[in-house]
Formats: C-alpha cells, structure tokens, sequence
C-alpha cells in the first residue's frame, strides 16, 4: 500500500497551473494541508473573493488529480479568500459644467415649497450675513429652510455658518447636503479646498449653479434662501430664467453709492419678470457700545425712501454691530442667539412667515 505524504502531496499541487501563471505551491497558496492515512485536505487561498472566484476551476482540477493519486480516498479542498474585496471607489462628482438645455421655462425644485433669492447691486452691504441669518431666523420660527451659497467666485456661506466638511455624493450625481444651526446648506465652497480659486467661463458658473439646485437633495423645504453674488450677471440670469422663484429681497445699505447699484437689481428683477418681495437697509445705525450714541456711519433711512418710491415693501432695518462680524467670523450666526440683532433678524423672519413667502 502506497504511503502518502506531504511532500507526495504538493508535489501534485505543484502541477496545477493558475490562471496568471504558476502554480498553487509556488504562489504559496496552499493552507492547512493535513494528510490522514487517505484522506487529504487543505486551503486555498485567495487574495481576496474576486480572485478566489477565479480559482474555481482550480480547486476543482486540484481535488480530480488527487483523487487519480494512488492511496488516496478522499479529498477535500476549501476555497477561501484571505481579505475583504475591496470597494470599487465611489463615482467622482464634477462640479461646473455647461449647463443641461431645459425646456418648459423656469421649473420648480422637488420637495421645496418656495425660493427666495436674496441679492444686491454691489458687494460689500452684508448681503451674505443677511442670507445666512434669516435662514437661521426662519428656522428658529419653526420653517424647514434651505440655504444655498450661489456666489460661486466668493462662497462665503461655509465659514458664516461654521462647516468644511466636503458633501458626500454616493453615485457621483446627487450631493448629500449638510446642516447647521438648523438649515440644510450647500456651497461650492464645500466642494474646493481652501484657498482654491474658481476660475470658470460663463457657461461653467451657469452649470455650477444648476447642479447645486438639481442635483443637491434639498428634502422637504418650507423655503429655500439662495444667497447672490453681487451684480447682474449669469447667476442671477440663470436662476432667474431656469428655476421658479417665489421671488427676490433687494439689500443696501442707505448711502447714495450702494443704493444706485441697489436700483440696478432692481431693474433686473423687473426685467426677468421676478417679483421683488422687499428691500432690507443693512448697517442702518450703530450704536456705541461705550456710551449708546447712535451714528448714521452709511447715512439712515435711504432704503425705506427707495422703497416708497418704488412702492415695494421696506421689510425692515439691520443695525451694523461689531458682534455681527464676530458671530460670522466664529461660524454662528448671530441670528441663532439673543440680543437686539437678533430680534431684529427675528422680526424679519416673522414679517415673512405672517405674508406667506417664507
């Protein structure tokens, strides 16, 4: 009777050829290999399950030319793979492309209930700290609010409202947004690295924009406050022309300079046929913290004059107060605590809300 052995064993072994060359010894495949009067087993193993899947035919191949071994009675062979598959990587999310045609005019965004777009005809009037603001005072009244970041050159939006960490985007399409101070918010700013400078045509600012609207899951929204660059360029074009706005808020400040570029968005919101729900004169007083004197450092009331003028709503007056730049520096709105700016910004959200737009 023929006596089997290890080395008889894997001397076989060693005459089965794998798939990318050599064999089952010398790719030191062969595990746990125990030899019992006829029976044999053993392992093989795998690098991982994709490749343990490519060795099928081998295990097979393996256990007919031990079985054709004279001595031998039995034969079992497992096929195991050492590691976990490793995970295809996720689909790359692109941002800033040409923008998509649509047809039909401007279309409403799945699950939001209105739009309010806040802008101004020059930078520089706190226009950004309005936007984050109200929507973390539109929040705290209860509303389901949206804030998206649409100044692409400038995003500002992350640092006001204190967050960095990059949206997740599972299949390289639809951007998982995130929230702060209870609002969903989404920025380019979030998909760049710090620093990182956009520098896009036109027609990659216009397809920028349409992602960020189209492609961000916003759920279900009571409002959402798209955030402006300043002017009367692509942005406001595109959003204007391609999404249903519930309309637009106009901020300056009272001086003459911010209030003719003021009447410049205005016309423009005239022209695209968008309703302008109101105007917001922002650093209208400051008071000195020392003694409580009250300066008019850009002039007071010019809004409120302008919105008369225009017959358009004058929705109310935001002081300019150091703890306002300290708030956006830190990340917290200021809107989110206590004090006169927020009760101000508290007015404002309830001015909204009790007239139906927010």
């Amino acid at each position: 009777m023929t006596t089997l052995t290890r080395e008889t064993i894997l001397q076989v072994l060693a005459r089965i050829t794998l798939p990318g060359g050599g064999d089952l010894v010398s790719r030191d495949l062969v595990r746990a290999l125990v030899v019992e009067g006829g029976a044999v087993r053993f392992v093989i193993e795998a690098a991982d399950p994709e490749a343990a899947r490519a060795l099928v035919p081998v295990q097979a191949a393996a256990e007919a030319a031990l079985r054709a071994l004279p001595g031998v009675t039995a034969v079992q062979a497992v096929l195991t793979a050492h590691g976990p598959s490793a995970k295809p990587a996720p689909p790359a999310l692109k941002i800033g492309q040409h923008p998509t045609p649509q047809q039909g005019g401007p279309q409403r965004v799945t699950g939001v209930d209105r739009i309010i777009a806040i802008a101004s005809g020059k930078g520089g009037v706190g226009k950004s700290t309005v936007s984050s603001n109200l929507a973390v005072a539109l929040a705290r009244q209860g509303r389901r609010v949206g804030l998206l970041d649409a100044d692409i050159y400038g995003p500002s939006q992350p640092r006001m409202m204190g967050v960095s960490k990059r949206p997740a985007s599972p299949d390289g399409k639809i951007i998982i947004p995130l929230q702060a101070h209870g609002v969903t918010m989404m920025s380019i700013g979030l998909m760049l690295k710090d620093d990182e400078a956009v520098v896009w045509r036109g027609p990659m600012i216009m397809g920028a924009l349409q992602q960020l609207i189209t492609q961000v899951d916003w759920g279900k929204l009571d409002v959402l406050i798209v955030d402006l660059p300043p002017g009367t360029g692509d942005i406001q074009l595109t959003l204007c022309q391609r999404t249903h706005l519930t309309g637009a808020i106009v901020v300056s400040t009272p001086q003459d300079v911010a209030l003719l570029d003021a009447r410049k968005a205005l016309d423009m919101f005239q022209k695209l046929k968008t309703p302008v729900l109101g105007l917001i004169e922002n650093m209208s007083t400051y008071i000195c913290p020392n003694c409580g004197h009250e300066a008019h450092i850009f002039g007071h009331g010019g809004v409120r004059t302008e919105a008369a003028r225009l017959d358009l709503p004058f929705l109310g007056e935001i002081p300019l107060s150091l703890d306002v730049r300290i708030a956006g520096d830190a990340g917290t709105p200021i809107a989110a605590g206590d004090g006169p700016i927020a009760t101000a910004y508290a007015r404002l959200a309830e001015r909204l809300v009790a007239g139906g737009v927010a």
